[in-house]
């Protein structure tokens, strides 16, 4: 290692990127850029300018060509469906445009660009946006971060605009890479940095373990003061993300942060959670704050104790909390949900995986079905709302035990969350499908959109899977509208459409009740049969005879 990276600024600036995404899709209330904040507050501690230029905090799109890896998708998606049944169709670039950003980059001045590569999917964006900046700004150091490049970094380094990688949590790193570039630190100076990659002689790569932060409450809180705040406003008022733990120590086999990650499972002190609320609510005008983390409610006197305090804190403010990515069951008691509902929670949003003994051992979960069960219960007497996410598709997952699970949900007070399994790199899945040759040929399609595997359950039949969750939470909403199911309707085509929306899902329903046949309508009311397994179909319609059908709020 002999070369050197002379940066001779004194207080040199630093630009932190949030990419443009390529997909199907965007969940924009799910992109608040929370990691760029968290190391943009690391930044600014340590004495360095930094900025955070979001790709995303715009309602710009444009309508793509399909990627062609994703050419076998055209059966599925090949049609528009207007009606609540539809899925995908258009494929777009969400956010700003490549050259848009690189040209923000060069006239910045930047030195130092640190662009977030989270999720695999997209890791061809983010590598897109590293290539741009490099040629509008040859001298500028690029470094890329997030899970992707912590789960492989040797392929980020294979692209040669790509300086760095920083593996793990950057708010330990990406402080000592700026430190070190600004004082014309060599290779060796720059090795010692936690969670570094970077390019060696003779095409050879350096790699450190992942970085880890000792003790999270030594961290400052997220600057989101620097994230396009007005963007992410719902109902008039500002959103916040907050993670208020790190890891999971549990092993399921489809997620990449649990027992055997990396990154340990750490909780913050509830002051310090305290305190990154109270600086949303009085600097953001903060009023919707969802808890990323991975399994909040594990410790419950440490849950508790957060709990009590936000209400003692916050009593009278209209906050309304989320957990979006899922709370572990068996975690939850009564006393907790009283508390989650006095503290501002509306939503119960419940990891339940499966309900398939064999394939709960596949995923190494538990049963959580009796303490999901009574989850609901108080759910209920506590007048919150419940959302239950299965998953379907997983390597030798039978489709007619996620029919089972979509089935189970029917007569549940609760909405059906049903996710197409994808392998995600440095979970245990993604090692068993690559040892069995089922992982797709491009990271673009490691995203349940892409519906990436045909193996126990068929493409066809995971498609008919998530439409069939979207009939049934279709019929769940007219019973929480207080109306009466319709009956089956043998398919007319001559007969003329309903003018709005819901009218359409009725119509649409009946023909389904009817033939088990699953229709779509364009936006010219032409009506047409989606691709789906009848098996599926049937089965569904079969076994619905005999279930009650319970709407989502009563």
């Amino acid at each position: 290692m002999n070369f050197k990276f002379e940066i001779s600024n004194s207080m040199p600036h630093i630009l932190l990127i949030q990419p443009p995404i390529r997909d199907f899709y965007l969940t924009a209330k799910r992109t608040i850029p929370y990691g760029l904040s968290c190391i943009a507050a690391s930044l600014l501690k340590a004495g360095f300018s930094v900025e955070i230029l979001d790709a995303l905090a715009t309602s710009k799109s444009r309508v793509l060509d399909w990627p062609e890896e994703m050419a076998y998708l055209e059966p599925f998606y090949g049609q528009e469906d207007i009606s609540p049944f539809g899925l995908f169709h258009k494929y777009k670039h969400y956010g700003y445009s490549f050259e848009h950003l690189a040209q923000q980059v060069k006239h910045s001045g930047a030195f130092l660009v640190g662009i977030s590569s989270l999720f695999t999917a997209y890791s061809r964006e983010a590598l897109e946006i590293a290539e741009r900046v490099k040629k509008a700004s040859p001298r500028c150091k690029v470094v890329l971060g997030g899970h992707h490049p912590t789960a492989m970094p040797e392929q980020v380094l294979d692209c040669e605009s790509v300086d760095f990688v920083l593996r793990g949590e950057g708010e330990v790193s990406m402080p000592l890479l700026a430190k070190a570039l600004g004082q014309g630190a060599d290779s060796d100076h720059l090795a010692s940095i936690p969670g570094i990659g970077f390019r060696l002689d003779h095409g050879k790569y350096f790699i450190n373990k992942p970085a880890v932060m000792d003790a999270l409450d030594d961290y400052p809180i997220p600057a989101m003061g620097l994230v396009k705040n007005s963007f992410y406003r719902r109902k008039n008022k500002g959103s916040l993300v907050i993670t208020a733990s790190r890891g999971c120590p549990m092993n399921c086999s489809y997620c990449s942060l649990g027992k055997g990650s990396a990154v340990p499972y750490r909780r913050r002190s509830v002051p310090y959670i305290i305190e990154e609320i109270q600086n949303g609510v009085v600097n953001l005008d903060a009023g919707f704050m969802d808890f990323e983390d991975e399994n909040l409610a594990l410790d419950k006197k440490w849950f508790m104790a957060l709990l009590n305090e936000i209400h003692t804190k916050f009593s009278g403010k209209d906050l309304e909390f989320r957990a979006m990515n899922g709370l572990y069951p068996p975690s939850l008691d009564e006393e907790i949900v009283a508390a989650m509902k006095a503290a501002g929670f509306k939503t119960l949003n419940l990891a339940v995986a499966s309900t398939n003994p064999s394939q709960l051992k596949r995923f190494s979960r538990p049963d959580v079905s009796p303490s999901f069960e009574k989850t609901l219960d108080w759910a209920e007497k506590w007048g919150m709302d419940a959302v239950a996410y299965m998953i379907a598709g997983a390597p030798d997952q039978k489709p007619e035990d996620s029919l089972e699970d979509l089935l189970y949900l029917a007569d549940k007070r609760v909405l059906a969350g049903l996710s197409i399994f994808y392998p995600a790199p440095g979970s245990a899945d993604y090692d068993r499908c690559r040892e069995n040759g089922l992982l797709p040929d491009h990271h673009s399609l490691l995203r349940s959109s892409a519906i990436p595997l045909t193996h126990t359950t068929s493409r066809t039949e995971s498609v008919t899977l998530l439409r069939l969750s979207r009939i049934l939470n279709f019929m769940k909403s007219l019973v929480d509208e207080g109306g009466t199911l319709p009956g089956p309707e043998k398919f007319n085509a001559t007969n003329p459409l309903p003018e709005n929306r819901k009218s359409v899902g009725i119509q649409l329903l009946k023909w389904f009740l009817s033939d088990g046949e699953i229709r779509g309508i364009t936006g010219q009311d032409q009506v047409y049969e989606h691709r789906i397994s009848r098996e599926l179909s049937a089965q569904f319609l079969e076994k619905l005879d005999f279930t009650q059908i319970r709407g989502c709020l009563k």
